[in-house]
């Protein structure tokens, strides 16, 4: 290293992205990279004049955070749309509807997202509530988790659904006693409507991700998954949104991109994955963006009872049903498809929610494992709601990594009221079960699902830690024994994340030789009670030994989820 550091952070704590913070040290960076962490007795030699010293006045300084599951376009450009995502109440929402479309009457569509099922009876709202306030323009919104769908009678006019049209395979429509659509759309028949909503473009695109970009920055999100990197909305594939931005300048962020698995399809569909990820590789900038993921869907999710239960659901008497949820890909199936995919070096993205999908996406690792031997494609299964006693030991011996979102890990009424009621006993005490999954050896990674609910990872990593949400007064959910330390939870989002994400050797460290992508936060969080974790903020956010977000005022936090 040179004699003086470019940047120098002193007087605070540090996590490395293992084990527990260190103090009295100095963080040197040059040239974007970490330099050197020294004794605070040490640095004076490497400081001088030309070194911008950064004060942390006790905070905590952390590698940058990376997301191991979002969707940033779709947060980014539901943003710039008509956002429910706000709003605490149906009339709240209504409200919100209303304004919007008085204030963009040229708007053919009205379309944007962020409506929560828990305000709604069963889940599932009715066209007739937007038809109050916009009866004559067609209007649909995505949920806040987008397993489902809300339209007005406009839209559903125009997409053709009647009392006659069948429920895809993939899918389900509420309806009225007579057997009309109700209004709600859930997981395949969402398309019944997306077939005909307007295709976003790309400049829209272009835009939504850096307005998603902008705010995660300022959550210091440094990194990303992409969970869904082409075919949204129109859109042929995002990966051309990202190359904009690419070559533009714009895109500050590490990502890895998932390409997604058309659940319609099979083995065809890998050639045009291999050329994409080749596309991508030409850029040449493997340290901070490639297309080796390929995300698979297993199943859909408990509130619509389309997650894949070993069990089957209960009515709401408590009696079981024959519903058992949905495998939108068959056991045998996904087996060859991973096996296949893993052959051609790509990382394979589970979407698995209930505990039969996690059980087939395991299966169909140790398939790829047996047929093709160890590799280095780190295959991760993401939000692992229930997971059987059996399989949560199963990720160590088939390196899978767990890849938690543990905002989603305690009682709130979109779980109390619409799943818990409705899960097979066998399942009311396997929610979300890492801390089970931790003390078995296996690697997590954690991230937020966003626009699904909030990316910010210090309200994420206080639920991980209290299994309650921020200011709440229930009991832990599944008890004590599934709450990750501090020290672990930060783990997963920084050097957990960029080992899934393939970014490990550049990032999620603080060492000699790394990116110096970093994050301060006041309060330290290992400093404060653990019920105030969530209070903590992200002072300022760094890439490469630059700032590219600092907070001018520190302002109270929103309540997680």
């Amino acid at each position: 290293m040179s004699a003086a550091a470019q940047v120098a952070f002193r007087n605070g704590s540090i996590f490395t992205g293992t084990g527990q913070p260190i103090s009295g040290h100095v963080v040197l960076v040059n040239d974007g990279k970490i330099s050197a962490v020294v004794e605070e007795s040490q640095a004076a030699e490497f400081i001088d004049a030309s070194t911008e010293v950064i004060d942390l006045d006790g905070a905590l300084l952390t590698p940058g955070f990376q997301d191991s599951h979002m969707h940033p376009v779709s947060g980014g450009t539901e943003l710039l749309q008509c956002n429910l995502s706000e709003a605490q109440s149906v009339q709240e929402v209504i409200d919100t509807i209303a304004a919007y479309a008085a204030a963009n009457p040229e708007q053919e569509w009205i379309v944007g997202g962020g409506w929560s099922m828990d305000h709604y009876a069963g889940g599932a709202p009715l066209a007739s509530l937007i038809d109050s306030v916009v009866p004559d323009r067609p209007v649909a919104f995505h949920s806040r988790d987008h397993h489902s769908m809300w339209a007005n009678s406009e839209a559903l006019r125009r997409a053709g659904i009647t009392a006659q049209t069948a429920d895809p395979s993939d899918g389900r429509i509420e309806r009225l006693q007579d057997g009309s659509p109700a209004g709600t759309l859930h997981e395949g028949a969402m398309g019944l409507v997306e077939a005909i909503t307007p295709e976003l473009t790309e400049d829209f695109a272009l835009a939504g991700l850096l307005r998603a970009q902008e705010d995660l920055l300022a959550q210091g999100i440094t990194g990303w998954q992409d969970a869904m990197i082409n075919e949204y909305n129109g859109t042929d594939s995002l990966a051309t949104v990202y190359e904009r931005a690419i070559a533009e300048g714009s895109l500050r962020v590490r990502v890895r991109g998932a390409q997604w698995w058309k659940r319609d399809q099979g083995l065809e569909q890998i050639p045009g994955m291999i050329a994409l990820r080749e596309q991508a590789a030409v850029l040449n900038l493997p340290e901070r963006y490639s297309l080796g993921t390929v995300k698979i869907m297993v199943d859909g999710i408990a509130e619509n009872f389309t997650a894949a239960m070993i069990e089957p659901y209960r009515d709401k008497c408590g009696h079981a049903t024959e519903n058992n949820g949905i495998s939108f890909i068959s056991a045998e199936d996904l087996a060859t498809y991973v096996t296949a995919l893993d052959k051609e070096g790509f990382q394979v993205h589970f979407h698995a929610l209930g505990d039969r999908a996690v059980r087939d996406a395991l299966d169909a690792v140790a398939a790829a494992r047996k047929a093709n031997g160890p590799s280095a494609n780190r295959h991760h299964l993401a939000h692992l709601q229930i997971v059987s006693k059996d399989d949560a030991a199963r990720f160590v011996e088939l390196d899978a990594t767990a890849n938690l979102q543990p905002l989603w890990a305690c009682h709130e009424d979109q779980l109390d009221e619409l799943t818990l009621p409705f899960m097979p006993h066998s399942a009311q005490d396997r929610q979300y079960p890492f801390g089970e999954i931790h003390a078995s050896g296996a690697r997590l990674a954690a991230g937020s699902d966003w626009p699904v609910s909030s990316a910010n990872p210090l309200e994420g990593s206080h639920v991980a830690v209290n299994r309650i949400a921020p200011e709440n007064q229930s009991v832990p959910l599944g008890g004590e024994a599934q709450c990750l330390s501090l020290k672990t939870i930060l783990a997963a989002y920084t050097s957990g994340t960029a080992y899934v994400n393939h970014f490990d050797e550049v990032a999620g460290h603080i060492a000699e030789g790394f990116a110096a992508d970093l994050v301060v936060v006041a309060p330290n969080p290992f400093e404060v009670p653990a019920e105030q974790i969530y209070r903590s903020q992200v002072r300022s956010t760094w890439i490469d030994g630059k700032c590219v977000y600092r907070a001018s005022d520190l302002a109270e936090p929103v309540n997680a989820r």
